[in-house]
C-alpha cells in the first residue's frame, strides 16, 4: 500500500485532534487529554502484548515510576520540560531493565505473576517512603513545567498540546520501530520463539530491549500524567491501573498501532459516563470486556476484518462446503 494512503488516517486523526480546543469546552479538552496520555501508556504495553507475545500485569509500574521521578524533580530540583520529561523516561527505563533482566527468565503465567509481583513491590516502596513519596497522601502541587524562563506551559490548551506532540511522535516512532527488521524479530518471537531461537537470534536480550522500549513509553505517559494532573498517588502504581491498560489493549486490538488508541478513548469515555451515574462501572467495564473477549477477539480495530470475514463466509454456495 503506498506510504500515503498508509497514513492518511492518522493525518486526519491528528488534524481533529488539533481541533478540539476550537471546538469544545475546558471539560471534554481534559477527557481528551486524559484520552491521549493513556493512548501512550497503551501504546507503550502494546510493545510487549502484541508485537513480542509477553502479557505482562505490571506495566503501571513504569507509568508510576515516570509520574513520581518527574514529579519529584520538578518539586526539588528544575521544572524545566525537558529536564523532568528525561529525568521520568531515564529511570522508567532503568526500572524496566531491571525487572526485564528478571521476567525475561521466564514465560507464560509465570511471568505474568513475575510483572505483577515486581509492580506491587514498587507499589509497597511508594507506599511506605512517605518521607519522599508522600506515602499514602501521594505528592501535590506539582508545577506546571517551564520551556522557556518567561514560558510556562500552565494553561489547559497549551499542556494539551504537548501530550498531542507528545502522542505523535511516539506513534510515528513506533510505527518505524515496529516495521523495521527489529519489529520483524519480536514478532517473530512472538509467533515462535523456539524457531527464531534456532535461527541464531538471542532471543532474551531482544525481549529485554522490548521492556526498555515499553517501560520508556510508559514512563513517558506517567510524566504527561504528571503535568496534566499535577498530583500523583499510590494508585497511579497500583496493579488495577495494570489491568485497565491490558484491557484497554485487549479491546482496542493487539499488535496493531490504532488498537490501543481506539481502546484507550473507549474506555476513558465509558469510566467518564458511566461513572458520572454510579459507581459500580468497574462492573461494566468487566461485562464490556467479557462481551468483547467472546464477540470481538481482534478488538475495535479488528471490527472491520471481521464484518467481511463473516460476508465472505455468507456468500460461499452451501454447495460449495460439500
Amino acid at each position: 500500500m503506498d506510504k500515503g494512503i498508509r497514513w492518511f488516517p492518522y493525518f486526519v486523526l491528528l488534524a481533529a485532534l488539533c481541533l478540539i480546543p476550537l471546538l469544545f469546552s475546558s471539560y471534554v479538552l481534559g477527557i481528551a487529554s486524559e484520552i491521549l496520555i493513556f493512548s501512550i501508556f497503551a501504546l507503550s504495553l502494546n510493545v510487549l502484548v502484541g508485537y513480542t507475545g509477553l502479557v505482562s500485569l505490571g506495566h503501571a509500574a513504569f507509568f508510576g515510576v515516570g509520574a513520581y521521578a518527574s514529579s519529584l524533580i520538578a518539586l526539588h530540583f528544575s521544572d524545566h520540560l525537558m529536564i523532568t520529561l528525561a529525568g521520568g523516561f531515564i529511570i522508567a527505563v532503568i526500572v524496566s531493565a531491571v525487572i526485564g533482566f528478571f521476567c525475561t527468565r521466564v514465560s507464560g503465567f509465570y511471568f505474568l505473576m513475575l510483572t505483577l509481583a515486581f509492580s506491587q513491590m514498587i507499589y509497597g516502596l511508594v507506599y511506605r517512603w512517605g518521607s519522599l513519596t508522600g506515602g499514602d497522601n501521594g505528592l501535590s502541587g506539582i508545577p506546571k513545567p517551564r520551556l522557556l524562563p518567561s514560558f510556562r506551559i500552565d494553561s489547559g490548551v497549551s499542556v494539551y498540546f504537548l501530550i498531542l506532540i507528545v502522542f505523535g511522535v511516539v506513534l510515528l516512532g513506533l510505527n518505524i520501530v515496529l516495521r523495521s527488521p527489529f519489529g520483524q524479530i519480536l514478532s517473530g518471537i512472538r509467533e515462535n520463539e523456539v524457531r527464531m531461537k534456532a535461527m541464531g537470534y538471542n532471543t532474551t536480550l531482544y525481549k529485554i530491549y522490548s521492556f526498555l522500549i515499553a517501560g520508556g513509553l510508559g514512563g513517558v505517559a506517567g510524566s504527561m500524567y504528571s503535568y496534566f494532573n499535577g498530583f500523583v498517588s499510590p494508585k497511579d502504581v497500583y496493579w488495577t491501573l495494570s489491568g485497565e491498560v491490558l484491557i484497554m489493549v485487549l479491546v482496542g486490538g493487539v499488535a496493531t498501532l490504532i488498537g490501543p488508541v481506539l481502546g484507550a478513548a473507549f474506555i476513558v469515555i465509558l469510566k467518564t459516563v458511566v461513572g458520572s451515574y454510579t459507581d459500580l462501572w468497574m462492573l461494566i467495564l468487566g461485562i464490556v470486556f467479557i462481551l468483547f473477549v467472546i464477540f470481538i477477539p481482534k478488538g475495535i480495530a479488528g471490527i472491520g476484518s471481521l464484518r467481511k470475514k463473516r460476508a465472505a463466509g455468507a456468500s460461499v454456495p452451501l454447495n460449495a462446503e460439500n
